[in-house]
């Protein structure tokens, strides 16, 4: 079958996943567990909107890239690949409401949003120029909106080539290869600026070099994930009869070393950061060691151990339920990755403006665990720093026992023996939510799937795709 129908129980199916995800926010906005900051829903929309966009921006990223080396072997199913990547509509918008959240004041998901904090930290001082509301809002209308125009160019071509063919002098091709070239230098610079303001600057202290590679081989994992999911449920159907175990071996060849790259990543940022014992950095990972270790070793087993040792073996990767099983586990593991990359941040957030400004924001410091006697008077309000103290309340960059959550003692918001659902782990309105957002996602790609030809057939590699060899 040449084109997609996207018939009504898959539709429904999806629309009720979609409803589910709405429901699942609007309970979060009055959960009794959420403080007066909303810091649970806002942190809730943060990751799930930044890891569909990253997911998104990585297919399109992963086309160019391919187009420019003149790959040929995905050329039968590059259908998915421009699908994933117009999402972006809708990750300009859903990133766009949360940049004009932070522009407003709507909402406390960043330390450097907070004046008074900033007038008394020297170290969000510096990064000001950078790590400021109008730039985080209009950066990313600017940033997400070309990522966009550029995956918009990549479908428009590819609809163009297929109608009128392929030429003589493949001129419409050739336009394709162009923008496709451009836009590589474009996305890596830009990606980073974007994952630094989105999600690093969370932890507005923290910074690490390879973050950005870090989050983007995240997002390229579970991006292959969905591609295999989407096209092993098509296959069952009886669509994409033309991609053969070869083209799924080459995907499962994917997952399983850009799962170790991964690894990589995590293992020199977290050796680096150990070996250097410089406090900025390491307090982000001393906090997520001692009050999320669920999350930070629970990362490590689903990501790393499941890929690699299922995997391993290279007739694994040629079974349809061994691939299937191994990038749902992966998908939602990377999903957690995003997670604990957002959750600990946000909530130190809450505790220290809920702690300076004794709940004038509304905040129920119940909730987020933040007493009068933390140690915060009127002028220390800002991570416990000084004008001399600018590592986390570090005087000699050395963390003791009861100094190790970035200058809170141990009433920190879920710090040893404060298990906070939403926080600590993803609770059922998390799933919930990230089930609205999948959805969502899978209900658009069906969409744009069904308005065109399922394959390029006057793609000038298309023989090329049809007789893949792995």
């Amino acid at each position: 079958m040449r084109t997609f129908e996207f018939n009504n129980r898959l539709r429904i199916t999806l629309l009720v996943g979609i409803a589910i995800g709405l429901l699942c926010l609007g309970l979060t906005w009055f959960s009794a567990s959420d403080d007066g900051f909303h810091s649970r829903f806002w942190s809730n929309v943060l990751h799930n909107s930044a890891f569909f966009t990253m997911i998104s921006a990585l297919a399109a990223f992963f086309l160019a890239a391919s187009v420019t080396a003149w790959a040929g072997w995905y050329t039968v199913f590059k259908r998915v690949w421009e699908s994933m990547g117009l999402f972006l509509v809708f990750g300009l918008i859903m990133m766009g409401l949360i940049g004009l959240s932070v522009y407003m004041g709507w909402n406390h998901l960043y330390h450097w949003n907070d004046a008074a904090s900033v007038e008394t930290d020297t170290i969000l001082q510096g990064k000001k120029g950078f790590l400021n509301k109008g730039w985080y809002f209009f950066g990313t209308l600017v940033i997400v909106g070309a990522w966009f125009f550029f995956a918009t160019r990549f479908r428009a071509l590819s609809l163009q080539e297929e109608k009128e063919g392929a030429g003589d002098d493949f001129q419409v091709h050739r336009r394709l290869r162009f923008f496709a070239a451009a836009f590589l230098p474009i996305f890596g610079f830009t990606m980073c600026a974007v994952v630094w303001l989105w999600i690093m600057s969370v932890d507005a202290h923290w910074y690490s070099t390879l973050f950005a590679w870090y989050t983007g081989a995240s997002a390229f994992v579970s991006m292959i994930c969905l591609t295999i999911l989407v096209l092993q449920y098509l296959r069952g159907k009886g669509y994409y009869q033309n991609v053969t175990v070869e083209h799924m071996h080459d995907l499962g060849k994917l997952l399983f070393a850009f799962s170790i790259f991964w690894t990589y990543l995590w293992f020199s940022q977290y050796m680096l950061i150990w070996y250097a014992n410089v406090g900025e950095e390491t307090g982000y990972f001393h906090t997520r060691i001692n009050e999320y270790p669920v999350l930070f070793y629970g990362n490590l087993i689903i990501n790393f151990l499941v890929p690699f040792f299922v995997l391993m073996r290279n007739d694994t990767k040629r079974k349809a339920g061994t691939l299937v099983f191994v990038a749902s586990i992966v998908l939602l593991g990377h999903w957690i990755d995003y997670f604990q990359m957002v959750k600990p941040g946000v909530a130190h957030t809450a505790h220290e403006l809920a702690a300076h400004d004794g709940g004038h924001h509304g905040a129920d410091t119940k909730h987020l665990d933040a007493h009068d006697d933390h140690g915060h008077d009127a002028k220390g309000h800002s991570q416990g720093h000084d004008a001399k103290d600018h590592s986390h309340g570090h005087a000699d960059h050395g963390h003791d026992a009861k100094d190790h959550s970035q200058g809170h003692d141990d009433h920190g918001h879920g710090d040893h023996g404060s298990f906070n659902i939403g926080f600590t782990i993803p609770g059922f309105l998390e799933i919930g939510t990230f089930l609205g957002y999948l959805s969502l996602f899978l209900f658009f790609v069906f969409s744009s799937l069904s308005r065109s030809t399922l394959t390029s057939e006057n793609d000038p590699f298309i023989e090329e795709s049809l007789h893949h060899h792995a």
